[in-house]
């Protein structure tokens, strides 16, 4: 029984892509939790796939030149978001560094999800999931929606001159019926922000 849950979900494997992430509950119908544990244990042993976290595995890429490529972590979270079937939106830290009014990389990606909450430890770096509302991740488009969840997270009565500069020259690149909408949907906190010294500067 063992020999035929390795070889099924062996066969399984090989039709993935390389880059293909997927989950020990994708093998469910091939046997137990138990059995299929230990199969993705023997296979991360032999190379032929790569552990990423605690029950996260990917088909690895070979390059010619730069070797074994996997994914990143963006890529990681947007394919877990996929499999699990919610919305996810980069937030905090993350979504400031996204559309340039920070240049720290952090080393947690913090994603608002209509999933639940999760933290994922990937080696020194981590991907937390943030549950949050549907009405939270219904923004439009990728420029304002990012920028005012990085608002969120900033003192607004401590700008520099610079970030106001990026946070002009991102709301000249939105679609006007997308700034609308995503106004009305932003904390007010944000929104008002944005009226006063963007929109309404001589409030």
């Amino acid at each position: 029984m063992k020999e035929s849950v390795n070889h099924n979900i062996d066969l399984k494997i090989k039709g993935y892509r390389p880059g293909h992430v997927f989950l020990p509950s994708d093998f469910k119908e091939l046997g137990t939790s138990t059995a299929i544990r230990k199969a993705l244990s023997r296979f991360v042993e032999s190379g032929q796939v790569e552990r990423m976290g605690q029950g996260i595995y990917v088909i690895p890429k070979n390059d010619k030149i730069f070797g074994k490529i996997l994914p990143s972590m963006e890529e990681l979270a947007e394919a877990l978001a996929k499999k699990e079937h919610v919305k996810i939106k980069p937030s905090g830290q993350y979504a400031l560094n996204k559309v340039g009014l920070s240049t720290q990389v952090p080393m947690k990606l913090i994603f608002l999800t209509t999933g639940n909450s999760k933290r994922i430890q990937i080696g020194k770096n981590a991907i937390i999931f943030k549950s949050t509302t549907a009405k939270k991740l219904s923004m439009k488009g990728e420029i304002t929606s990012l920028l005012f969840l990085g608002l969120e997270e900033l003192d607004l009565q401590n700008i520099s001159s610079i970030q106001m500069d990026r946070i002009m020259e991102l709301l000249k690149q939105e679609r006007p019926e997308n700034l609308r909408y995503n106004l009305r949907l932003a904390p007010s906190k944000v929104s008002d922000f944005v009226a006063k010294y963007f929109l309404n500067p001589a409030l």
